[in-house]
């Protein structure tokens, strides 16, 4: 959808000499490095269905300049209304899902966490429970798939919502979507980047969608946790877990609008499916109603 050489000439620190690289494993945007003599810089060229997915390219540019402010990269340039954002390269190494089965690497992710969350307040809130509505209501209205079973869940995420709202946590700047590939390690910290679904958000959901997003182990949560509260809680991981949950329930539906609008050659059903059936997988199992009554505990 865009011109790229036209769209770089218009960026003061991209004109010129310039080598231009794809950068893989973006799912819904088209990423480049681009290389001048003025540095490295990132060029993210954002997709026309960007706004079916609940994405904001103006709430995204302003919560990037503040999340540079403590673990993110330095926005350079933003075209509004073109969806074009340009932020500066960083060096390092972009971690992987095994990285994070090493539980130093999860400490550190919750210090990275703590540094982001104790930051500048985001211009928005992100709340995954409404998030996972709009898409629905996306999904409904369009006529695209809906995996077998998804609404008989209803009735267990109106109970998670409930019991969630017992122990109310004030929100932070969260980004909301950290998967392995979002974090960085330059050696002496991890820096975080990607801030499309950024927003003030309950601070267990950012752990448990890391976990979940990894697939990590049960054990690797609780690591988590422990290490961005600086204590053992079962309330704490319960929240965490159930968070994750929805966070699972409701990244199925954007899987959904993706696999109907996306030109991206990539299978997101089978994504996303895979995602529906381990919280299909939590919600029929006993453990679920532990759950419930571990998080209204209080802390």
């Amino acid at each position: 959808m865009h011109d790229v050489e036209a769209v770089l000439d218009r960026i003061g620190l991209l004109q010129g000499p310039r080598t231009v690289r794809d950068l893989a494993g973006g799912l819904t945007n088209r990423n480049l490095k681009v290389t001048t003599d003025h540095g490295i810089f990132v060029v993210r060229l954002s997709s026309p269905s960007a706004g079916l997915l609940a994405v904001d390219r103006d709430i995204e540019y302003r919560n990037t300049l503040i999340a540079a402010e403590t673990v993110g990269a330095g926005v350079v340039d933003y075209l509004p209304g073109e969806g074009v954002l340009v932020i500066n390269w960083i060096e390092g190494t972009t971690f992987t899902e095994s990285d994070l089965l090493d539980e130093r690497n999860l400490v550190r992710a919750a210090q990275a966490c703590h540094r982001l969350h104790s930051g500048r307040r985001f211009g928005n809130d992100f709340d995954m429970f409404d998030i996972q509505k709009r898409y629905l209501g996306v999904v409904l209205e369009k006529g695209f798939r809906l995996p077998d079973r998804y609404r008989d869940f209803e009735p267990q995420v109106a109970r998670m919502r409930a019991a969630l709202s017992v122990q109310p946590v004030a929100t932070v700047p969260c980004n909301n979507d950290l998967l392995a590939g979002n974090f960085i390690d330059t050696g002496t910290d991890l820096r975080l980047i990607d801030y499309e679904y950024s927003g003030n958000n309950d601070p267990y959901f950012e752990l448990g969608n890391i976990w979940s997003e990894s697939t990590l182990p049960l054990d690797h949560l609780e690591v988590l946790v422990t290490a961005y509260d600086g204590t053992p809680s079962h309330s704490r991981l319960a929240r965490a877990r159930l968070l994750a949950l929805i966070g699972k329930y409701g990244w199925m539906l954007w899987a959904a609008i993706q696999y109907s609008v996306s030109t991206l050659d990539f299978d997101f059903w089978s994504w996303g499916m895979e995602k529906y059936e381990r919280a299909v997988a939590e919600f029929d199992s006993p453990d679920f109603e532990r759950l419930l009554t571990d998080c209204a505990q209080p802390f």
